[in-house]
């Protein structure tokens, strides 16, 4: 009988720890600093109205081509003439 109670006390310990260790988890989710919505939407809109996106020229105008990063790059000519 003794071996049947070891065995349920190694489990109740088993399950004491993983107790422990999902309130842990919970705690530092909870300390886990938290944004309103409405603040995070009207960052969202800022950075969306502020920042420029030289894939849609229809809402930016066209880009200068050294302003571009997604056009080619076409590196200066080499060629010496003699």
């Amino acid at each position: 009988m003794s071996s049947r109670g070891g065995g349920r006390q190694s489990m109740s310990e088993l399950k004491l720890r993983r107790l422990l260790e999902h309130n842990q988890r919970l705690r530092e989710d909870l300390a886990r600093p938290r944004v309103r919505v409405s603040e995070a939407s009207a960052s969202l809109i800022r950075y969306c109205k502020t920042t420029k996106d030289h894939l849609v020229p229809s809402v930016w105008g066209p880009v200068a081509r050294a302003d571009d990063h997604y056009g080619q790059q076409t590196p200066p000519c080499k060629c010496t003439i003699q």
